[in-house]
């Protein structure tokens, strides 16, 4: 992992404080990523090279902080939302751990960002899009991509003791379901089989979280990865399905993080290039890296928000 944790930092641009990388370099996403895949390694803020690198991240996120609650730089392709959902759960999973100067901007930019996340979620949809998110505060439609990093942002603060509304949370827990091929299994970015192989993984991921990891349909739907996963090498978002796949397979336990886990590794591992890094998709490579490194170090339970419930039953 020091490998590519050492490729992550090479590729700062130290005049902008972010990445030069890729179409989204710039974006406080990214950048929040990049954070993540740093702290999901044992490393903290202010420790060492790689501690101070995470303050960077922070001080970025922090430094696109808006007066009114948006985390973001400009540089987010469709909509701020998936730039803004990351960085907020970045944020979250800092707090408590960093200086105090630091904690008290963190405090502010948090609690605003929370709001413009469940102000997003508030604004008036049809029936079917409710509870959900898109591209921007004022959408009035929804997609699972983007609603997996809100309510994985809700769900982290909630646990750091935030006022998330229960409602919130149950509203997102239903949207999700309501992606669900029933009778297949998996989930879909708008219907419910569109961009399965890549978004599956992130519906179960996000119903574990909220304790939902006993739930007949979730394991229906973890079956369905374990009888498709290898077909993500070579999908336009392999990455970022990789990345999900891995969190949910370990949220389910047993057989499902086994046999995931074994041809992850096998497969990924060769990958790797000599730099550290794994080969971009039009995201870039710092995205790509990050997102294999959160998805290897899946087991260390470094970030709070992936800690998996212990009445999992190791034997299923």
């Amino acid at each position: 992992m020091n490998r590519g944790l050492d490729y992550l930092i090479s590729q700062e641009d130290t005049e902008r404080n972010s990445f030069a990388d890729g179409a989204y370099g710039r974006s406080t996403g990214i950048s929040s990523l990049v954070g993540m895949a740093l702290l999901s390694t044992g490393h903290h803020p202010g420790v060492g090279k790689f501690g101070r690198a995470i303050d960077r991240r922070l001080d970025f996120a922090l430094d696109h902080a808006k007066e009114n609650g948006l985390i973001e730089s400009g540089d987010h392709g469709h909509g701020p939302m998936y730039a803004h959902n990351i960085s907020t759960l970045f944020l979250s999973e800092c707090s408590g751990i960093v200086d105090p100067e630091r904690q008290s901007r963190l405090d502010k930019a948090l609690s605003a960002g929370i709001r413009v996340i469940l102000d997003a979620q508030a604004v008036r949809k049809d029936e079917n899009q409710q509870g959900g998110w898109r591209y921007f505060p004022n959408s009035t439609d929804s997609d699972l991509s983007c609603s997996g990093w809100a309510l994985m942002s809700l769900r982290s603060a909630k646990l750091n003791g935030a006022p998330v509304p229960k409602a919130a949370i149950d509203q997102a827990v239903a949207y999700v379901y309501r992606r669900q091929n029933q009778r297949h299994g998996h989930f879909g970015y708008m219907g419910d089989s569109d961009h399965a192989d890549t978004l599956t993984g992130a519906a179960i991921l996000s119903l574990c979280l909220c304790g939902h990891f006993d739930d007949p349909l979730v394991k229906k739907g973890a079956d369905w990865v374990l009888a498709n996963f290898k077909r993500l090498p070579g999908n336009q978002f392999e990455f970022y399905g990789t990345y999900y796949n891995a969190q949910a397979m370990f949220q389910m336990g047993g057989k499902y993080w086994e046999t995931f886990a074994a041809w992850m590794y096998e497969h990924y591992l060769k990958e790797q290039r000599q730099d550290g890094s794994w080969e971009g998709t039009s995201y870039g490579r710092i995205y790509s890296t990050s997102m294999m490194i959160l998805a290897f170090t899946v087991p260390y339970r470094q970030l709070p928000i992936y800690q998996r419930d212990e009445r999992v039953d190791e034997e299923k």
